[in-house]
């Protein structure tokens, strides 16, 4: 269990959760004292207010919480951000915020913190379960998350590839998968694109493939961009631009988190997982524009940009996915800054060539909080990726609807009819209920749901 949670026997300080359409009929069950208390301190019952109702004897009575009236847009995390709020002290719900279970896992998520380099007072705030709870599910969805914030906000210096396959032979090690790295001339033989972008870095390029779950189970392989830093190669990123590149190995982040859940869940699915890990770096050994490599499926591909890296890895790692014959494939990629212009840092981009895969997955998304919003796979962009050298080039010829140029060059690797490519910021950058500032999980709750639902 999360350690934020307390057991259903535990006594907690009651919590009521008010809005515009109950405030009258929560106050009206509370005595004189207590209404007298609250209109003094001129409580309104808006999203985000706090009132702490003291006893008689001076202790916490009882806590009032302000939430979005039915109707509003609501934020289902809102009740994530009492465990920042409140003093420290067990605490229940007295009454049912919007959705009892996205509240309880908000109050876990809203307690992450990042400490390995700096010291900070752990939460003193518990919560017991809500009634109807499985807080043995919230938990490790919780786990996945601070998994995945935790190698995110890792600074680059400490997390290179070698590090990131470390985290994923514990992953695999804790949940009984299996775990096999490919580096060094079989890398530049079997994954060239990978080696390729990897070659300019003295930390080693290599291919992390994780495997679990019984073989005549249905096959769902997850994909995650593991650029450990990017500077942009020879065509290097300006300073602004380069700032926050420890995150750009958010999709391998994201992929760990997403089969933590899966794993832990034990989910009747035969999961692979494939992080191409690299570091994009400007040396003497680094792959050059106009360079020509082939790929792992035979096209050649011309580097029309260096900072355009990520295609390149998830390339040759979509195309050893393709030849397994997954029933269900899926990416996840801090792919390009086009997507963030289009949809914002907490809206991910979402393609995919199976309409009812990205119509569940556009659902769970609402139900779960973790929203992403579906972009067209344009076909007549493809040809801004034609290459008079090569079969194709790694970045579009106008500058225009990158996401999409970069999600069409993705397709060329995919052989799969149920295929899903996620562009994700994998960032807060600014605090919000549930989501401390920082490194952040995205789209994978969601994907979860939509798993849960298939495969149970």
């Amino acid at each position: 269990m999360h350690p934020v949670f307390a057991g259903a026997e535990s006594r907690g300080t009651p919590i009521w959760f008010v809005h515009a359409g109950n405030a009258e009929a929560v106050m009206a069950g509370f005595g004189e004292r207590e209404r007298t208390f609250a209109a003094a301190a001129g409580f309104e019952a808006k999203p985000g207010r706090l009132l702490l109702i003291p006893a008689q004897d001076g202790k916490l009575a009882g806590v009032l919480f302000g939430l979005e009236k039915p109707g509003d847009t609501i934020d289902t995390f809102r009740p994530g951000a009492l465990v920042n709020l409140l003093p420290a002290g067990t605490y229940r719900f007295a009454n049912a915020p919007h959705d009892a279970r996205l509240a309880a896992l908000a109050f876990a998520t809203g307690a992450y913190q990042f400490t390995r380099y700096r010291k900070a007072d752990a939460r003193k705030v518990k919560l017991v379960l809500p009634k109807g709870v499985d807080g043995s599910e919230v938990s490790r969805i919780a786990e996945g998350v601070a998994l995945a914030r935790d190698l995110i906000n890792t600074p680059a210096n400490d997390l290179g590839p070698e590090e990131l396959e470390a985290a994923a032979r514990k992953l695999a090690a804790a949940h009984g998968a299996k775990i096999q790295v490919t580096g060094g001339d079989k890398l530049a033989k079997e994954f060239p694109l990978i080696h390729a972008v990897g070659m300019g870095s003295p930390r080693a390029p290599r291919l992390i493939d994780i495997t679990w779950g019984k073989e005549k189970d249905p096959k769902v392989t997850l994909v995650g961009k593991g650029v450990c830093f990017d500077t942009g190669g020879l065509d290097i990123k300006p300073s602004s631009g380069m700032l926050n590149m420890k995150k750009d190995m958010g999709g391998a982040a994201t992929v760990l988190g997403l089969a933590h859940m899966i794993m832990a869940g034990k989910m009747k699915l035969r999961l692979r997982v494939l992080i191409p890990a690299v570091e994009n770096s400007v040396s003497g050994k680094s792959f050059r524009p106009r360079d020509i490599f082939t790929s792992r499926k035979g096209f050649t591909v011309e580097i029309g940009n260096t900072d355009a890296e990520g295609r390149l890895i998830l390339a040759d790692a979509l195309t050893l996915a393709s030849e397994d014959k997954p029933a269900l494939l899926v990416d996840f990629a801090t792919l390009t800054g086009a997507a963030r212009v289009a949809l914002g840092a907490q809206l991910p981009a979402l393609f995919s060539n199976d309409d009812r895969l990205a119509a569940d997955m556009g659902k769970a998304g609402l139900t779960e909080n973790d929203p992403v919003w579906r972009l067209p796979l344009w076909q007549p962009y493809e040809s801004q990726l034609d290459s008079k050298a090569a079969d194709i080039n790694n970045v579009g010829s106008d500058g225009m609807a990158g996401a999409i140029t970069a999600a069409l060059f993705l397709k060329k690797f995919v052989d799969s009819p149920s295929w899903m490519h996620l562009d994700i910021f994998a960032w807060t950058p600014s605090a919000r209920p549930g989501r401390p500032e920082g490194a952040e999980l995205m789209a994978a709750r969601a994907l979860y749901a939509v798993l849960c639902e298939r495969y149970g």
